[in-house]
């Protein structure tokens, strides 16, 4: 315990004055680029959310707040009008206006090879034009009630930046006028085309290495408490707690569960608190041509039987208990109960037996053979889950390999199609249920923005009607049930299989406090200096 104090005291004294104005943080995973349109990704948006700004912001229990936009008011059912802020400019010293709202929102159909596409957002906007320089309306094809919320997801990027015209029309489809030459996303690894309106300015991106932000000293808002942040993808557990233990970073994310004692012990500071992120399983189910499925003809998961075997085969209580230290809480939902549009069902139970007699009735008494593929580094504990999923599938007669990798390649091979069953994680990012079923298993159409992450190609247009409905009821109380209604035509069809909930945990050098989100994501400007 010696040596361990003494660590905590190094990091003590990492906060004298010669050190206090650069923050660092060891981060689990690596953003895969600095455009704010390219990949809808947890790991990205903490990062870009440093540097762009959205009309709307969420806090840290994803409440809506200000942010370039001061209020806004639904005209009529359609018709959206947002009031910009003033005096507002980007880092480039360019002024923020309307004409830089409609070039953001028009140019996120022409990002090419999204991973992640974010027309999920736009899919329904007919039109966004400018009252004035600073007052902008949004007409949506159909009601959306959430439209505010979701603006939160669209970080604003500057026209002048981006070389646009002088002016700049709207229209669907990416078919807008004005836009000139579109940059693409890795050409924001260049400051000069990552100009945002955040408080931290990109100041250098080393892919591997590290990641620069300067402090923006023309921030419209409250300044955050440090001059420069250094963010450093430490990928592996163990190099990213020694990292925190000798003082070379201040602040780390998602540390290992079983080192969480440890850490407390030698005098940092642990928070947490249960997320929205749904840990899940999702099937191939539109082909009987699935890869990497062995010793059946065609593909058994396109039978609910052999999904709801899956599903009663896993042990979620021991997964929570065992892998994840108490930190995670079995799912039933794709959303943590109460939250908006769950309906408080109970999670599957554990049961091989009636697992086993599901497989018979399929036509599958002796099983067969299967690839569960899953991120090693993107969710906490993701291999180990992975690896207990597949031991207690095998031992219902699934044999099943693990194929895992790092986030950047499995996002890759998943959007391909490459997996017949998958592990990953989705955060809602509205806070509310339409933001699982409209990513993760609406049918796919992406031009619509529905379905976007659906790598099952799961489709049930019943939920799709329902689901539609639900989002263009104004209603709260209606709205909740329809969601509802919609979240159990896909669980009753297992069409998808949650898991558990994450519990997030950061650790933090004395004299450091940090808030933290159920959306799980690590804002730097967040992190301030204890008073």
């Amino acid at each position: 315990m010696k040596r361990l104090a003494l660590a905590g005291l190094l990091a003590a004294t990492a906060l004298n004055p010669a050190f206090a104005d650069t923050l660092t943080v060891g981060l689990k995973s690596e953003p895969t680029a600095m455009d704010p349109q390219f990949h809808n990704l947890a790991t990205n948006t903490q990062v870009l959310l440093n540097i762009f700004q959205g009309l709307t912001r969420q806090d840290a229990v994803q409440k809506i707040e200000p942010s370039l936009a001061t209020e806004w008011e639904a005209v009529d059912d359609t018709t959206w009008r947002f009031t910009l802020r003033d005096g507002v400019k980007f880092h480039n010293g360019s002024d923020f206006t309307a004409r830089d709202v409609i070039y953001t929102y028009c140019r996120v159909p022409l990002v090419q090879n999204s991973p992640s596409s974010y027309t999920i957002f736009t899919g329904g906007f007919a039109d966004v034009t400018a009252e004035d320089d600073h007052t902008v309306i949004i007409k949506t094809a159909a009601k959306n009630p959430l439209l505010p919320v979701e603006l939160s997801n669209l970080p604003i990027v500057s026209a002048d930046a981006l070389g646009a015209e002088e002016t700049v029309t709207y229209a669907p489809g990416g078919e807008c006028t004005g836009m000139g030459t579109v940059p693409q996303s890795g050409d924001f690894n260049d400051p000069k085309i990552a100009a945002g309106t955040g408080p931290y300015k990109l100041e250098e991106f080393t892919r591997g290495t590290q990641l620069t932000l300067a402090r923006n000293e023309d921030y419209w808002g409250d300044k955050p408490d440090w001059e420069s942040v250094v963010l450093r993808p430490i990928t592996s557990n163990g190099p990213r707690v020694a990292a925190l233990l000798a003082g070379d970073v201040m602040v780390i994310e998602s540390p290992p569960i079983q080192d969480v004692e440890r850490i407390e012990g030698a005098g940092f500071t642990i928070v947490d608190a249960l997320s929205n992120r749904i840990i899940y399983l999702a099937m191939r189910q539109d082909t009987d041509d699935a890869p990497s499925i062995e010793g059946a003809e065609g593909n058994p998961l396109r039978d609910a039987k052999v999904r709801e075997a899956i599903s009663l085969a896993v042990n979620r209580d021991a997964i929570a208990e065992r892998i994840m230290g108490g930190y995670a809480k079995p799912a039933g939902e794709l959303l943590p109960p109460p939250m908006f549009g769950t309906s408080g069902r109970a999670v599957d139970g554990y049961d091989p037996n009636k697992a086993k007699e599901l497989l018979a009735d399929a036509g599958y008494p002796d099983g067969f053979s299967i690839t569960l593929g899953t991120p090693n580094d993107r969710y906490i504990n993701d291999e180990q889950v992975a690896q207990a999923v597949a031991q207690m599938l095998t031992r219902i007669g699934i044999k099943t390999s693990v194929d895992a990798v790092t986030a950047s390649q499995f996002f890759s091979r998943r959007n391909n199609l490459e997996f017949p069953i998958y592990l990953a994680g989705w955060g809602a990012s509205s806070g509310e249920m339409s933001s699982p079923l409209k990513s993760l298993v609406a049918t796919y159409d992406k031009d619509a923005g529905m379905g976007v992450t659906n790598a099952g190609r799961y489709s049930n247009p019943d939920m799709d009607e329902t689901l539609k409905e639900a989002m263009a009821t104004i209603d709260d109380e209606k709205r909740a049930e329809l969601l509802a209604e919609a979240e159990t035509m896909v669980l009753d069809d297992y069409g998808i299989i949650p898991l558990h909930y994450e519990q997030t945990v950061w650790a933090l050098a004395p004299g450091l406090t940090y808030e933290p989100r159920v959306d799980q994501y690590t804002l730097a400007y967040e992190v301030k200096k204890a008073e």
